[in-house]
């Protein structure tokens, strides 16, 4: 794809290499849907593929057979009384191609009725822009996850004050606070968690950007619930911040990311919270009340100075730069 400005916009043409691949049906499913809707509006564009599969040896005998059944579908609809005329032919890069000539009321000798106009087909709770941008946000939006959301900041708050903890609640919050987000990523992409999986991952944006706007929406509502709530909670000197678990989850989150282009999304979300879990968070909450409180001082290493916030820092370069080169993965749909 070639990509030029203009109207202060960027706008992408198909290349003499993309148009080849496309007529070779090499593309991937969703660069194929992106040149059919480019050449609806591009002229040029349309007539750079359209040489492109021309010149291949066995787009004639495609083209001809298209031909011929246009032909005979005109000559169907004209004559009275014929059965439907079905044409099949096969493209270079896209499915079959159906051609079929309808039957008619005055075909078949009853008088024209004038045709009911039928509203277009929505789909549930998208009849407003809410509503649809809720639908893309992804299924953890829709579901517990949120509800575990808002129970975990406001249990903490109300356990730091109504049930007496203080300056206790903080670390825990901080050692569980990454989990949530890995749980929401987890829940908003693949076949175990969007019935409507299939259909979004053979569209123009499926695949890596709309698992990267689900996240994106997951953290959104996670990054300031839990800070705002680590926030409100009594702060005691030599602790890290409400906000030093923002780094330890993002990279977490990007390696949930990347392992999944290996072993789908849910699955690697639940390793890295399952590892994250066994090694911090089981520890904390596994040990009586005074050595929970220990444990989870003691868990604060994982996130209190310039050093642990920069290892932190480079995880999520490293994981965020194996999530770009494994990309192309998420256009394929997930087998486990």
């Amino acid at each position: 794809m070639t990509t030029t400005g203009g109207a202060g916009m960027p706008h992408w043409h198909v290349s003499e290499e993309l148009a080849g691949r496309y007529a070779a049906g090499s593309v991937p499913e969703t660069d194929a849907w992106s040149v059919e809707k480019h050449v609806e509006t591009c002229g040029g564009c349309a007539a750079r593929l359209s040489a492109a599969v021309r010149v291949r040896p066995e787009s004639g005998a495609v083209l001809d057979g298209v031909r011929a059944g246009v032909l005979a579908a005109v000559a169907a609809e004209a004559a009275p009384a014929k059965k439907p005329v079905r044409v099949a032919a096969r493209g270079p890069a896209r499915g079959l191609v159906r051609l079929t000539a309808p039957r008619t009321a005055a075909a078949d000798g009853a008088p024209a009725k004038k045709p009911v106009p039928v509203a277009p087909f929505r789909f549930a709770g998208a009849a407003t822009r809410a509503g649809r941008l809720l639908w893309a946000a992804g299924p953890a939006l829709r579901g517990s996850w949120l509800v575990a959301l808002v129970l975990v900041a406001v249990g903490a708050v109300a356990l730091a004050y109504g049930a007496g903890a203080g300056e206790a609640v903080r670390p825990l919050l901080l050692v569980v606070a990454p989990v949530l987000p890995l749980a929401g990523v987890g829940l908003s992409y693949g076949r175990h968690a969007d019935p409507m999986y299939e259909i979004t991952a053979a569209t123009p944006s499926g695949g890596l950007r709309l698992l990267l706007t689900r996240t994106a929406a997951v953290l959104v509502l996670s990054i300031p619930a839990l800070t705002l709530a680590g926030a409100a909670l009594p702060a005691s000197a030599g602790r890290p911040g409400a906000a030093a678990w923002l780094l330890p989850g993002l990279a977490m989150t990007l390696a949930a990311l990347a392992l999944g282009s290996y072993v789908g999304c849910r699955t690697g979300a639940t390793s890295i919270a399952v590892a994250w879990a066994a090694a911090v968070v089981l520890p904390v909450f596994a040990a009586s009340p005074p050595a929970a409180l220990a444990a989870a001082t003691g868990a604060a290493r994982y996130f209190a100075g310039p050093a642990a916030q920069a290892a932190w820092a480079a995880g999520a370069l490293v994981c965020a730069a194996l999530l770009a080169v494994r990309r192309r993965s998420f256009d394929h749909l997930e087998t486990l």
